[in-house]
Protein backbone atom coordinates (compact mmCIF):
# COMPACT_ATOMS: atom_id res chain seq x y z
CA UNK A 1 0.00 0.00 0.00
CA UNK A 2 1.30 3.44 -1.04
CA UNK A 3 1.92 5.52 1.90
CA UNK A 4 0.27 8.97 2.36
CA UNK A 5 1.98 12.21 0.48
CA UNK A 6 3.67 14.54 3.37
CA UNK A 7 2.65 17.77 2.69
CA UNK A 8 2.57 21.34 4.42
CA UNK A 9 0.01 23.89 3.98
CA UNK A 10 0.56 26.99 5.28
CA UNK A 11 -2.65 29.08 5.44
CA UNK A 12 -2.65 32.98 5.60
CA UNK A 13 -5.65 34.47 7.15
CA UNK A 14 -6.80 36.63 10.09
CA UNK A 15 -9.13 36.17 13.17
CA UNK A 16 -11.86 38.92 12.06
CA UNK A 17 -12.05 36.90 8.76
CA UNK A 18 -14.95 34.48 8.37
CA UNK A 19 -14.11 33.12 4.91
CA UNK A 20 -11.19 31.69 6.92
CA UNK A 21 -13.32 29.79 9.04
CA UNK A 22 -15.28 28.86 6.30
CA UNK A 23 -12.10 27.83 4.13
CA UNK A 24 -10.66 25.83 6.75
CA UNK A 25 -14.06 23.89 7.20
CA UNK A 26 -14.00 22.91 3.28
CA UNK A 27 -10.23 21.83 3.45
CA UNK A 28 -11.54 19.34 6.47
CA UNK A 29 -13.71 17.89 4.64
CA UNK A 30 -11.20 17.86 1.56
CA UNK A 31 -8.47 15.86 3.56
CA UNK A 32 -11.08 13.65 5.22
CA UNK A 33 -12.18 12.60 1.42
CA UNK A 34 -8.55 12.02 0.49
CA UNK A 35 -8.23 9.80 3.37
CA UNK A 36 -4.79 8.17 3.56
CA UNK A 37 -3.91 10.17 0.05
CA UNK A 38 -1.61 13.00 2.04
CA UNK A 39 -0.23 13.33 5.41
CA UNK A 40 -1.02 17.42 5.65
CA UNK A 41 0.82 19.29 8.16
CA UNK A 42 -1.15 22.59 8.51
CA UNK A 43 0.44 25.95 9.72
CA UNK A 44 -1.55 29.18 10.26
CA UNK A 45 0.52 32.49 8.97
CA UNK A 46 -0.25 36.32 10.00
CA UNK A 47 -2.21 38.46 7.90
CA UNK A 48 -3.91 41.63 9.04
CA UNK A 49 -6.99 42.52 7.19
CA UNK A 50 -7.27 45.86 9.67
CA UNK A 51 -3.93 46.57 10.89
CA UNK A 52 -4.48 50.06 12.04
CA UNK A 53 -7.57 49.08 14.12
CA UNK A 54 -8.09 50.74 17.23
CA UNK A 55 -7.93 49.23 20.60
CA UNK A 56 -11.81 49.98 21.22
CA UNK A 57 -12.56 48.29 17.96
CA UNK A 58 -14.86 48.90 15.70
CA UNK A 59 -18.78 47.91 15.17
CA UNK A 60 -18.99 45.09 12.06
CA UNK A 61 -21.54 46.78 10.72
CA UNK A 62 -20.42 50.25 10.41
CA UNK A 63 -16.92 48.97 9.44
CA UNK A 64 -18.48 46.58 6.36
CA UNK A 65 -20.40 49.82 5.31
CA UNK A 66 -17.51 51.75 5.56
CA UNK A 67 -14.37 49.52 3.87
CA UNK A 68 -17.17 47.92 1.10
CA UNK A 69 -19.53 50.35 0.65
CA UNK A 70 -22.71 47.89 0.88
CA UNK A 71 -26.16 48.83 1.43
CA UNK A 72 -27.76 47.33 4.86
CA UNK A 73 -29.48 45.36 1.77
CA UNK A 74 -26.34 43.91 0.15
CA UNK A 75 -24.72 43.37 3.75
CA UNK A 76 -27.53 41.21 4.87
CA UNK A 77 -27.70 39.63 1.75
CA UNK A 78 -23.92 38.39 1.55
CA UNK A 79 -24.68 37.27 5.33
CA UNK A 80 -26.95 34.44 4.59
CA UNK A 81 -24.77 33.37 1.62
CA UNK A 82 -21.84 33.10 4.11
CA UNK A 83 -24.10 31.50 6.77
CA UNK A 84 -25.83 28.88 4.33
CA UNK A 85 -21.88 28.20 3.01
CA UNK A 86 -20.69 28.17 6.66
CA UNK A 87 -23.37 25.25 6.95
CA UNK A 88 -22.00 23.33 4.38
CA UNK A 89 -18.56 23.20 5.99
CA UNK A 90 -19.77 22.47 9.49
CA UNK A 91 -18.70 26.17 10.87
CA UNK A 92 -21.13 28.03 13.49
CA UNK A 93 -20.29 31.39 12.78
CA UNK A 94 -23.69 32.58 15.18
CA UNK A 95 -23.53 33.66 18.09
CA UNK A 96 -23.26 30.60 20.83
CA UNK A 97 -23.41 32.30 24.10
CA UNK A 98 -25.80 32.69 26.81
CA UNK A 99 -28.57 36.35 26.89
CA UNK A 100 -28.61 38.71 24.09
CA UNK A 101 -25.50 38.75 21.53
CA UNK A 102 -23.08 41.27 22.31
CA UNK A 103 -22.74 43.63 18.98
CA UNK A 104 -20.20 42.31 16.35
CA UNK A 105 -17.28 43.92 16.75
CA UNK A 106 -13.88 44.16 14.46
CA UNK A 107 -10.87 44.06 16.82
CA UNK A 108 -7.04 44.63 16.00
CA UNK A 109 -5.38 41.07 15.93
CA UNK A 110 -1.32 41.68 15.96
CA UNK A 111 -1.30 40.63 19.54
CA UNK A 112 -3.36 37.34 18.35
CA UNK A 113 -0.72 36.41 15.85
CA UNK A 114 1.60 37.03 18.08
CA UNK A 115 0.27 34.23 20.13
CA UNK A 116 -0.11 32.17 17.22
CA UNK A 117 3.41 32.38 15.97
CA UNK A 118 4.45 31.22 19.23
CA UNK A 119 2.24 28.76 19.87
CA UNK A 120 3.69 27.06 16.15
CA UNK A 121 7.29 27.95 17.80
CA UNK A 122 6.70 26.41 20.70
CA UNK A 123 4.07 23.81 20.49
CA UNK A 124 4.12 23.00 16.88
CA UNK A 125 1.06 22.91 14.43
CA UNK A 126 -1.06 20.81 16.02
CA UNK A 127 -1.16 23.03 19.00
CA UNK A 128 -1.14 26.23 16.57
CA UNK A 129 -4.64 24.57 14.64
CA UNK A 130 -6.39 24.35 18.62
CA UNK A 131 -5.57 27.50 19.20
CA UNK A 132 -6.55 29.39 15.98
CA UNK A 133 -10.15 27.26 16.25
CA UNK A 134 -10.24 28.36 19.82
CA UNK A 135 -9.76 32.27 18.47
CA UNK A 136 -12.51 31.76 15.67
CA UNK A 137 -14.63 30.21 18.42
CA UNK A 138 -14.17 33.26 20.58
CA UNK A 139 -14.66 36.12 18.51
CA UNK A 140 -17.35 34.57 15.77
CA UNK A 141 -19.34 32.28 18.80
CA UNK A 142 -18.86 33.87 22.01
CA UNK A 143 -17.60 37.56 21.12
CA UNK A 144 -14.97 38.53 23.12
CA UNK A 145 -12.80 41.14 23.11
CA UNK A 146 -10.10 39.27 21.09
CA UNK A 147 -7.86 42.51 21.02
CA UNK A 148 -7.67 42.48 24.82
CA UNK A 149 -4.67 40.08 26.00
CA UNK A 150 -6.57 38.91 28.91
CA UNK A 151 -8.72 37.22 27.14
CA UNK A 152 -5.78 36.04 24.34
CA UNK A 153 -4.30 34.70 27.75
CA UNK A 154 -7.23 32.81 29.09
CA UNK A 155 -7.88 31.01 25.23
CA UNK A 156 -3.96 30.50 25.06
CA UNK A 157 -4.38 28.63 28.68
CA UNK A 158 -7.77 27.06 27.85
CA UNK A 159 -5.39 24.84 25.23
CA UNK A 160 -3.07 23.73 27.09
CA UNK A 161 -0.75 26.61 26.79
CA UNK A 162 1.55 28.21 29.37
CA UNK A 163 -0.05 31.17 30.64
CA UNK A 164 2.80 32.97 31.90
CA UNK A 165 4.75 31.84 28.76
CA UNK A 166 2.06 33.33 26.62
CA UNK A 167 2.21 36.69 28.69
CA UNK A 168 5.86 36.72 27.89
CA UNK A 169 5.51 36.23 24.44
CA UNK A 170 2.85 39.00 23.80
CA UNK A 171 5.67 41.74 25.44
CA UNK A 172 8.09 40.49 23.22
CA UNK A 173 8.90 43.26 20.09
CA UNK A 174 11.16 40.60 18.60
CA UNK A 175 7.62 38.50 18.02
CA UNK A 176 5.95 41.79 16.46
CA UNK A 177 9.17 42.09 13.92
CA UNK A 178 8.34 38.26 12.98
CA UNK A 179 4.73 39.03 12.58
CA UNK A 180 5.14 41.88 10.09
CA UNK A 181 7.85 40.25 8.30
CA UNK A 182 5.51 36.96 7.45
CA UNK A 183 3.39 39.94 6.56
CA UNK A 184 5.62 41.28 3.88
CA UNK A 185 6.21 38.10 2.62
CA UNK A 186 2.41 37.39 1.98
CA UNK A 187 2.22 40.74 -0.13
CA UNK A 188 5.84 38.90 -1.96
CA UNK A 189 3.59 35.75 -2.65
CA UNK A 190 1.01 38.37 -4.32
CA UNK A 191 -1.34 37.41 -1.66
CA UNK A 192 -4.06 40.26 -0.95
CA UNK A 193 -6.90 38.58 0.41
CA UNK A 194 -7.17 35.44 2.56
CA UNK A 195 -7.82 32.80 3.24
CA UNK A 196 -4.74 31.46 0.60
CA UNK A 197 -3.38 28.46 1.11
CA UNK A 198 0.57 27.83 -0.01
CA UNK A 199 1.24 24.05 -0.58
CA UNK A 200 4.45 22.55 -0.12
CA UNK A 201 6.27 26.04 -0.22
CA UNK A 202 5.08 26.88 -3.11
CA UNK A 203 1.15 26.24 -5.03
CA UNK A 204 -1.62 28.87 -4.13
CA UNK A 205 -4.96 27.45 -3.63
CA UNK A 206 -6.62 31.45 -3.60
CA UNK A 207 -10.05 31.76 -1.39
CA UNK A 208 -12.92 29.63 0.60
CA UNK A 209 -13.35 27.15 -2.11
CA UNK A 210 -15.60 24.08 -2.24
CA UNK A 211 -14.27 20.99 -0.94
CA UNK A 212 -13.73 18.99 -4.18
CA UNK A 213 -11.57 22.02 -5.40
CA UNK A 214 -9.49 21.13 -2.56
CA UNK A 215 -9.56 18.08 -3.47
CA UNK A 216 -8.54 18.99 -6.95
CA UNK A 217 -6.14 20.97 -6.48
CA UNK A 218 -4.22 18.81 -3.74
CA UNK A 219 -3.90 15.21 -5.93
CA UNK A 220 -2.26 18.01 -8.53
CA UNK A 221 0.32 18.99 -5.83
CA UNK A 222 1.33 15.69 -5.12
CA UNK A 223 0.85 14.63 -8.58
CA UNK A 224 3.86 17.66 -9.35
CA UNK A 225 5.97 16.44 -6.51
CA UNK A 226 6.04 13.20 -7.57
CA UNK A 227 7.21 13.78 -11.03
CA UNK A 228 9.80 16.05 -10.00
CA UNK A 229 10.96 13.59 -7.35
CA UNK A 230 10.87 11.44 -10.98
CA UNK A 231 12.62 13.73 -12.95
Amino acid sequence: MTSPAPMTIDIYSDVMCPWCAIGYGQLTKALEELGGEVAAEIRWRPFELNPEMPDEGEAQDAHLAKKYRRSDEERAALREQMRTIAEGAGVSLAYEGEGEAPPAMMWNTRDAHKLLGWALEQAGPKVQTELKLALFKAHFNERKRIGERGVLLDIAANVGLHREAAKAALEDEQLSARVEAEERQAWDLNISGVPAMIVNGKFMIPGAQAPEVYVNALRRVVAKSEGLEQG
